[in-house]
């Protein structure tokens, strides 16, 4: 359970990460672009953007290509993110997005959503975990 909130995000800065990242979004076939960004728990800034595929159903997320870059410059996790579509909005993670920020979130870790800036476990209550597979 989440008890610590991470409250110094410069949400500003992810925002500006997120839009950047929204506009070299590969989205040819929905026109839906998508980007992504976070802070990290050592304070590295990520990003990553929806990648789309002509085989619709194997399209990769902004935030799967971001959960590649956390891991692809020295891991850790993550404590602050947002994300945003074409017009720049915030834009709430899809349910499958959800559950692979939950697997890589830092204790208290913050999201901006639609109606604010929420705890993961606000977001995802009660959520299934690698906590959970330790007993089996």
């Amino acid at each position: 359970m989440e008890t610590e909130t991470m409250t110094d995000a410069d949400w500003g800065r992810l925002q500006e990460a997120a839009v950047d990242a929204m506009r070299r979004a590969y989205a040819p076939y929905s026109k839906f672009p998508v980007g992504a960004a976070a802070l990290t728990d050592d304070g590295r800034l990520i990003s990553g953007c929806n990648v789309e595929n002509a085989a619709y159903g194997v399209v990769l997320c902004a935030e799967c290509t971001m959960i590649g870059q956390l891991h692809m410059t020295g891991g850790g996790r993550l404590r602050a993110f947002y994300c945003v579509g074409g017009d720049g909005a915030v834009l709430m993670p899809c349910g499958r997005c959800r559950q692979l920020l939950f697997e890589h979130r830092a204790p208290g870790m913050e999201l901006m959503t639609v109606s604010g800036i929420k705890t993961m476990d606000q977001v995802l209550p009660d959520a299934f975990g690698p906590d959970d597979l330790v007993e089996y």
